[in-house]
Parts: C-alpha cells; sequence; structure tokens
C-alpha cells in the first residue's frame, strides 16, 4: 500500500482536525468499536461511489468489503498521512481499478434510486444539470435520465470516472482527490475539465432532442 509522506506537523494537523483518524488511530490499537464506527460512518458512502465506477451494486458491496478488509489488514501499520476519507478512498480507488482490470465489461444501466453523498441527494442528477446549463431543456423521464447518465459515466476513462465521483459525491477538493489518485493537483483539474466537456459532448443531443448516446468506452488511464 503506498504511504503518502508528510511532516509530522501536518500528521498533527490531520490527527487532531479529523474525528475519522482519530478512530483509525484507535483502530490501529485494536478498537473493535471504532472500526465498527467507522464502516458505518463510510460504507454507504463507498457502496455509492464504487457502484457507479464498477456499474454493479452486488459487486460494490463486494468491493467495499474488501477495502475495509484491507484496512482493517493494515491497521498496525496505519500512518496518519492524510484525512481518513482520502486514505480510504485510495484503497477504494485501487480494488476498484483491479477488479475492473480483471473482468470482463458487461455494462449496466440501472441507476439505483438512493445516490447520495455529502453534495446531496443525487449528486449525479446535479452533474448532468451542470453539464448541460447551456443547453435547451427538455422535459425527460426519470429513469431514462438516469440510464443516459449512467451510460455517459461509464464512457469516461478509468481515471476520469473516479475523479467525477469523488468530486461529486465526496466533495473532495482538487488536493484530496490528487492524494486518493496518486496524481498532481493539477492533473487533477485536467481530468475533470476533460470529464465535463466529455459528459457535455455525449449528453448534448439527447439533452436536445433524444438521440440516444452512442459511446465507446475508453478504459485506459490516459487524461
Amino acid at each position: 500500500m503506498t504511504v503518502l509522506v508528510v511532516s509530522e506537523s501536518s500528521a498533527q494537523r490531520y490527527t487532531l482536525g479529523d474525528p475519522d483518524v482519530r478512530l483509525m488511530l484507535q483502530v490501529r490499537d485494536d478498537d473493535a468499536a471504532a472500526f465498527e464506527e467507522l464502516v458505518l460512518r463510510y460504507q454507504g458512502r463507498l457502496i455509492a461511489v464504487l457502484e457507479h465506477l464498477v456499474g454493479n451494486r452486488d459487486q460494490a458491496e463486494d468491493l467495499a468489503q474488501e477495502v475495509f478488509l484491507r484496512v482493517y489488514r493494515s491497521r498496525k501499520n496505519y500512518v496518519v498521512s492524510a484525512k481518513f476519507s482520502t486514505w480510504l478512498f485510495t484503497i477504494a480507488n485501487n480494488v476498484a481499478l483491479n477488479s475492473l482490470r480483471s473482468r470482463a465489461r458487461h455494462p449496466e444501466s440501472n441507476l439505483r434510486s438512493h445516490d447520495s453523498g455529502p453534495m446531496g441527494a443525487r449528486p449525479l442528477d446535479r452533474l448532468v444539470q451542470a453539464s448541460s446549463s447551456q443547453m435547451p431543456a427538455r422535459q425527460l423521464d426519470k429513469v431514462e435520465m438516469r440510464q443516459i447518465v449512467r451510460l455517459a459515466l461509464e464512457s469516461l476513462n478509468e481515471r476520469q470516472r473516479m475523479a467525477v465521483l469523488l468530486s461529486k459525491f465526496e466533495g473532495m477538493s482538487y488536493a484530496d482527490i490528487a492524494e486518493a489518485m496518486e496524481l498532481t493537483p493539477q492533473a487533477i483539474k485536467s481530468l475533470l475539465s476533460r470529464a465535463r466537456v466529455n459528459l457535455r459532448d455525449i449528453l448534448e443531443p439527447y439533452l436536445q432532442d433524444g438521440t440516444h448516446p452512442a459511446v465507446e468506452n475508453d478504459s485506459s488511464g490516459s487524461v
């Protein structure tokens, strides 16, 4: 597991300012109750991000279990290197990408109705609104729209998709996403900019006249 190197003062700042870091330090000391609390706090958020990344609810739940298992197994080696959520989603990113690269892709079109995160309910709906703010509005069937959003999101390459999910679901800053994805903040800014352009290009024909997008997924890691 990659260890992010930070100064002693930065580690102290994370420890004092992030209650989840303090919980993880208790987990390091074999506090089972602290681990259960972290699972309760992050399980739903983690599953939501993973579901949109891998396209399957059951698989997302399995991957979330794998993430928490890795957290627990690595507890004795835990060092305060970032906010807990950033560290957790670094692990989640690696787990999800490994899964995506090891299986044949079977895109799914069903987007769950309970999508939520720190940014509020249905962050991908808000993403569509942001991407289409300059487009003529149509009255759209909600189920159909969510299928189109799923298709559009799956058209992004793995890095763009993860950056969008961490931004829209977790409300992470460029710096935090950069730490989670082991990239620079400038690279994240570029990823999100390209993702917005790609989503707009895919969604615009549908939002204007109902033309369904025909997209090919680019699974490469390129920006």
